[in-house]
């Protein structure tokens, strides 16, 4: 059985434009088109809706900033070419489009030792690295030494890419990665309560 896009949104409680994001991101498999129209499977549909809450009581840290982002987009900016998540950037194009300049505790987000990356509520990369940051004229803080340790390549199963050797990058990647993780904020970076004793 396939859905339109309207209908997969209302099975999963959600509204269709964040949906789409799901769709245009390249993260759910089996589409087919009818017209104008993408059908999804209704399998893929249910998947989607029994993925798993983040496993956030297994964080380290009491509190961490998670990276809201859109479909990748063209970036009209020097040092990358796309800013958000797609599953068809390499790797390479996927952290320079994931690591931007946010306004953010900057000292909250290195205190965390994780940067879930969300899409429409989904972990779909995991960055690290994030110890050191440097401060623009904006305010905007950036992390240069940030590292993806991982990201989805398919949300239903879900299918998923290590890239990181580093020690505790593995562990985090596969704790997070297609989990859900709701989060709010008025701007790109959310913070989160892990519940971590202590």
């Amino acid at each position: 059985m396939l859905l339109t896009t309207g209908q997969a949104a209302e099975e999963l409680g959600c509204a269709v434009t964040t949906f789409r994001r799901l769709v245009q991101a390249g993260l759910l498999p089996g589409l087919s088109h009818r017209g104008v129209r993408v059908m999804i499977p209704l399998a893929v549909v249910e998947a989607l809706s029994t993925r798993r809450q983040a496993a956030l009581d297994q964080v380290e840290a009491k509190e961490i900033a998670v990276l809201r982002v859109d479909a990748a987009q063209r970036a009209d900016e020097p040092d990358r070419d796309w800013i958000g998540f797609a599953t068809s950037l390499t790797p390479d194009d996927l952290l320079k489009a994931l690591r931007g300049w946010w306004r953010c505790d900057a000292a909250s987000v290195a205190a965390g030792g994780v940067l879930p990356v969300t899409l429409s509520g989904y972990v779909v990369a995991v960055l690290t690295g994030l110890h050191t940051w440097e401060k623009n004229t904006e305010g905007r803080h950036a992390f240069p030494d940030a590292r993806l340790a991982g990201y989805v390549t398919d949300l239903a199963t879900p299918q998923t890419a290590i890239t990181s050797s580093a020690d505790g990058d593995r562990r985090l990647a596969e704790l997070l990665l297609g989990t859900r993780l709701a989060s709010h904020s008025g701007g790109a970076i959310a913070y989160v309560a892990t519940h971590t004793a202590g």
